[in-house]
């Protein structure tokens, strides 16, 4: 039970159900904080012990200094921990062999329990044996259950028998994507003690783009798997209260550009500010320019460029977003509610104090692409041809050089230096975005023309034929 020494505690009516909050206004200096310390603002208050939190936590925290280096410790405690299989799996395992060892203690195993909510996101294991078909997905979600009856098995005896913790079975999507369309709360509803409560949703996941949910709002980043057992059994996260740089958006993306445009930019941008360990806060009226599946890309992005988060404010288009992946009216209405009793929503005019500031017209993007090794490397659309030369020379003295290939029925043709593009779509950064994928599919295996490859060779080019598909070929973009 929190101490409550700023008398925070409140209520929160929305519609016919009323919610205990602690209100951020209690605290001095909180109005001016940027949106994520405010998040964490709110959890010292919730979560004030008197122990591991504190009132001159609580306090400093409201009375940030963003000039000064990280110094002060603060224990976040995170709303809820996601994982995914490869890491989630062996918490699943330490949680029944600790109720292994109480009942040979004599003791009730069922009061080993995850103490904050646990979900696990089946995927980084799955394998695609099959596609190209009508049934793909069918066979490859049979496929999978066969190849790994015993471990699904267990998982569904972990879901049914420990509260507070769902699996997402494989063949429902990728985690991040799960996260932010099914999973992600916004603004957390749970009973506590008896009271039902409402606070942000926060969370850490135990893989690095655990940032894609930033888009939504909702503050969480990657973190080991030893780091998400801890806070799954209660244990809040040690951390120095961080810089934060202010990236004011204005203005708005031209047509024609994409999220991969923006994000690119964006991560140029921040690499070359040096935000490592930062977070990372977008705000300004340009923010309402942003649809949520670029958000998301830019918030997954945020290990390619160091931070510790890349967040969005909430707003309508979070609302929006909300409602279209099918959260209940009831959940989108407390959202709003709470967020704008909270002082956490977007208002365009709106100029916290910031660490650090950096500033990008939207208006400016133009198309880009990555490379030709790191995504830091951006390359605008009409200077490819010429990065692109002299790239190659980095690879072959001669750019006219020539590949002879043989494939497996005996065909035999050459390949040009630069021939061959691989175009590739990182699936973990992208499924939020509907366009983009599209945008790769249209794109994906189209050839050069031949008046394209002739001018670049001099002469006729000689293409392979097309390969023939089986069920045992990768044929995959990501």
């Amino acid at each position: 039970m929190s101490i409550n020494s700023f008398n925070a505690k409140s209520g929160l009516t929305v519609g016919d159900t009323t919610y205990e909050i602690f209100r951020l206004d209690a605290v001095e200096g909180s109005a001016s904080l940027p949106f994520s310390l405010k998040v964490l603002l709110e959890n010292l208050l919730r979560t004030e012990d008197g122990a591991n939190i504190t009132a001159a936590d609580i306090k400093a925290l409201g009375q940030w200094d963003p000039t000064e280096e990280p110094n002060r410790e603060i224990q976040f405690t995170p709303a809820r921990v996601i994982m995914q299989d490869f890491t989630g799996v062996p918490c699943v395992v330490d949680l029944a062999t600790m109720r292994e060892a109480i009942a040979e203690l004599g003791g009730d195993p069922s009061v080993v329990n995850p103490l904050s909510p646990a979900e696990m996101v089946i995927d980084h294991s799955v394998v695609a044996d099959l596609f190209g078909t009508a049934n793909a997905f069918t066979r490859n979600v049979e496929i999978e259950y066969e190849r790994n009856r015993e471990r699904y098995q267990f998982l569904r005896w972990g879901q049914t028998a420990f509260d507070d913790f769902v699996v997402v079975p494989p063949g429902t999507g990728i985690v991040h994507q799960v996260n932010i369309e099914h999973l992600a709360r916004v603004v957390f509803p749970r009973v506590v003690d008896g009271v039902l409560q409402a606070y942000p949703d926060t969370c850490v996941g135990t893989d690095s783009h655990t940032t894609m949910v930033n888009g939504l709002g909702v503050v969480g980043w990657g973190v080991g798997g030893i780091e998400a057992e801890a806070a799954m059994l209660g244990q809040p996260v040690s951390m120095l209260i961080p810089r934060v740089v202010g990236f004011k958006l204005k203005g708005k993306l031209p047509e024609g550009t994409t999220a991969t445009d923006l994000v690119l930019t964006i991560t140029e941008m921040l690499r070359q500010h040096k935000v490592v360990g930062k977070f990372v806060e977008f705000y300004g009226p340009g923010v309402s320019q942003v649809p949520l599946a670029n958000r998301a890309t830019i918030g997954n992005m945020s290990p390619e460029y160091g931070s510790t988060i890349a967040i969005f404010p909430i707003d309508t288009k979070t609302t929006d977003y909300l409602r279209l992946t099918g959260r209940s009216e009831a959940q989108v209405a407390l959202v709003e509610a709470y967020a704008k009793a909270q002082g956490l929503w977007h208002s365009d005019d709106a100029e916290p104090r910031f660490s650090e500031y950096l500033e990008l017209d939207l208006s400016t993007i133009v198309p880009s692409i990555a490379g030709p090794k790191r995504p830091q490397d951006r390359i605008i659309l009409s200077q490819a041809a010429t990065a692109f030369a002299q790239a190659v020379r980095s690879y072959t003295d001669s750019p006219r050089a020539e590949a002879h290939v043989t494939l497996a029925d005996g065909t035999s043709f050459a390949l040009p230096t630069g021939a061959v593009t691989i175009a590739a779509i990182t699936s973990c950064t992208n499924t939020s975005n509907p366009s983009v994928l599209i945008g790769a599919a249209l794109w994906w295996p189209r050839r050069p023309s031949r008046r394209a490859l002739s001018a670049s060779r001099g002469s006729r080019p000689r293409w392979p034929p097309a390969p023939r598909w089986s069920p045992t070929t990768t044929r995959s973009p990501a």
